[in-house]
């Protein structure tokens, strides 16, 4: 899940969590987020395979904005380890 510079939260999945980012930023990535960036990483779930990671996908975006706070609140991954390894 990314926080656009607007402060909306988009969730999408991706084999490779630095380089989807990047391409966020560099406005490749999505519509939405071509419209709302630059983007900072918030929120990340490794799922075994693709299937799982759109399962876990929609289930985040039915999800009421304060849920979604509360999953980046609680959330204990270093996030600057994995954009910036």
């Amino acid at each position: 899940m990314v926080e656009c510079a607007d402060g909306t939260l988009y969730t999408g999945w991706t084999t490779d969590l630095r380089r989807r980012v990047a391409a966020h930023n560099a406005g490749r990535g999505s519509r939405y987020t071509r419209l709302h960036r630059p983007v900072k990483l918030v929120y990340f779930e490794r799922l075994p395979n693709r299937s799982e990671a759109m399962h876990r996908e929609a289930q985040i975006k039915r999800m009421k904005r304060s849920a979604k706070l509360a999953q980046i609140s609680n959330f204990k991954s270093p996030i600057s380890n994995v954009i910036n390894s």
